[in-house]
């Protein structure tokens, strides 16, 4: 089945590509605040907290640019069926479908 999956054409993608890099870029200035934020105890835990999502969603919207790079974009990762476009607009950054991850999250 894998090898009947559509790709979305680079005209398609391509404003999905850069959309990223620029949440990336934006994300990282955001985590350069934060860690040199000063102040008591509770501000610095939540800082720290904060710069470890951070780095979390930097990490997702790298893999979703590599599947972009890959020609693999808009495929789950897990079960290699078409993630649906509805989620892809509104989370472009998926690399896993919805059902695969209902399931990691069970």
């Amino acid at each position: 089945m894998k090898n009947d999956i559509l790709k979305f054409p680079r005209n398609i993608v391509e404003p999905v590509r850069i959309f990223l890099e620029k949440e990336i870029i934006k994300l990282k200035r955001t985590k350069s605040k934060c860690e040199y934020e000063v102040g008591g105890q509770a501000e610095h835990f939540d800082s720290q907290v904060k710069v470890k999502f951070m780095d979390k969603q930097i990490v997702q919207l790298r893999k979703a640019l590599t599947m972009i790079k890959l020609g693999k974009y808009g495929i789950c990762e897990r079960c290699g069926k078409m993630i649906d476009t509805d989620r892809l607009a509104v989370k472009p950054d998926s690399t896993i479908c919805i059902k695969c991850e209902l399931e990691r999250e069970a």
